[in-house]
């Protein structure tokens, strides 16, 4: 369940980039680019609409006193014992009020938020949102047309989507760390793909079969569990806070590649590739002697492992 937060991800990436190459399509010059942006008002004002149609939380519900909408939600949802469930969760609204607020930057935590921290930040050290962010103008910069950039970036966004279907496929059986091992692997071979390919200013054709190389083992890795692992390493009485803290450094991160990765390109189109791949080799060897392994554990066992009590 959690994975199909990601899925959500991948979808919408592949109809933002079908939505830009059939505008593409249309020869609009120089306000192609509005267009680009324009579009998006569509899906924002369907999601605005549907928001009007989404049941408020029956937790949320019960911690306001509104039990009776709280009994209409859980049945709305399908709950095969409405009542039963709904006493479970006024009971543990009750526990929960009876116990104090407890800081997540403890000592006890350090190594969940060390976890969090770091497997956000290699997220976007594999530069996967610069890919997806300029892939256009990457295609463009190896000699490709405008339009065959654009089909392109479908059909890079096309593998993603597959891609994260098999990865969630393959997490509870070969393991979250296992995963991370054999995506940085694969990241490192395809990145140093692309950095050869820009530097040498040859058999640009390989560039797309990198490109999707790339995405088939972040997809399978990174792109499924890093959700995932955020909100297992975490007790469940801190666990909101550590994945906002996770979340945070994969979008600080996010945001500094996004900025700076245009800058570096300029002057090398080559160098952000060594880079992001020399990032994907320490990544390897973090998981493989730092991260735990934590397929098929209960949140409990975790805690364990941890130290945390």
């Amino acid at each position: 369940m959690v994975g199909l937060f990601q899925i959500n991800i991948v979808v919408g990436i592949l109809l933002a980039y079908l939505s830009n190459y059939l505008i593409v399509l249309q020869h609009l010059g120089a306000t192609q680019w509005r267009w680009e942006f324009g579009v998006a008002i569509i899906p924002s004002v369907i999601f605005l609409i549907l928001l009007y149609s989404i049941p408020r939380s029956s937790r949320w519900l019960v911690t306001t006193n509104q039990t009776d909408e709280a009994l209409e939600v859980l049945r709305l949802m399908g709950s095969p014992n409405s009542e039963a469930e709904l006493q479970e969760i006024i009971d543990s609204v009750h526990l929960d009020r009876g116990i104090k607020p407890e800081p997540l930057f403890n000592r006890k935590y350090t190594f969940p938020i060390f976890l969090a921290v770091t497997i956000g930040m290699f997220n976007q050290l594999s530069g996967i949102n610069a890919l997806l962010y300029y892939s256009n103008s990457i295609f463009a910069s190896a000699g490709f047309s405008s339009n065959s950039a654009a089909l392109q970036t479908v059909g890079v966004g096309l593998v993603n989507l597959l891609a994260t279907f098999l990865g969630m496929s393959l997490i509870d059986k070969l393991g979250r760390k296992t995963l991370m091992l054999i995506g940085s692997v694969g990241m490192v071979i395809a990145l140093s793909g692309v950095a050869w390919v820009f530097s040498s200013n040859t058999h640009q054709s390989l560039l797309v079969w990198l490109f999707m190389l790339f995405i088939i083992f972040f997809a399978i890795s990174q792109g499924s569990v890093i959700w995932v692992y955020i909100a297992e390493v975490f007790p469940s009485r801190v666990r909101s806070k550590g994945q906002s803290v996770g979340s945070s450094s994969h979008w600080i991160m996010n945001a500094l590649i996004a900025g700076a990765f245009p800058y570096i390109a300029a002057k090398s189109h080559a160098l952000p590739f060594v880079f992001f791949a020399a990032m994907m080799a320490v990544q390897f060897l973090v998981v493989l002697f730092i991260y735990p392994e934590t397929k098929q554990r209960s949140l409990e066992q975790i805690q364990a492992n941890f130290g945390i009590r």
